[in-house]
């Protein structure tokens, strides 16, 4: 699967990415090591779920995913990760 990047290249699909962009939100609030290790895997896991059904996809679309899923486990992860979005 591809992702359609917002400068307009494609790209493949890399989970590691997700989990450690998740992971680095986490880890920049209050959360410890260990509960960002599991937030981060319990989002890459449903990321990686909702993402076997398509065969392409942007980065927002994904982006978008990340952070609805994040919310639900914090709220605080969640705002970091939608603030701090690379806009290079």
């Amino acid at each position: 699967m591809h992702i359609v990047k917002r400068q307009g290249h494609k790209e493949k699909f890399d989970s590691r990415k997700i989990y450690a962009s998740v992971y680095y939100a986490c880890r920049s609030t209050h959360m410890g090591k260990k509960a960002c290790e599991k937030t981060a895997g319990k989002v890459s896991t449903e990321i990686n779920t909702w993402a076997k059904s398509k065969s392409s996809m942007t980065s927002d679309q994904i982006f978008r995913e990340i952070a609805k899923r994040l919310k639900k486990y914090d709220t605080d992860a969640a705002f970091m990760y939608e603030t701090h979005r690379d806009i290079s």
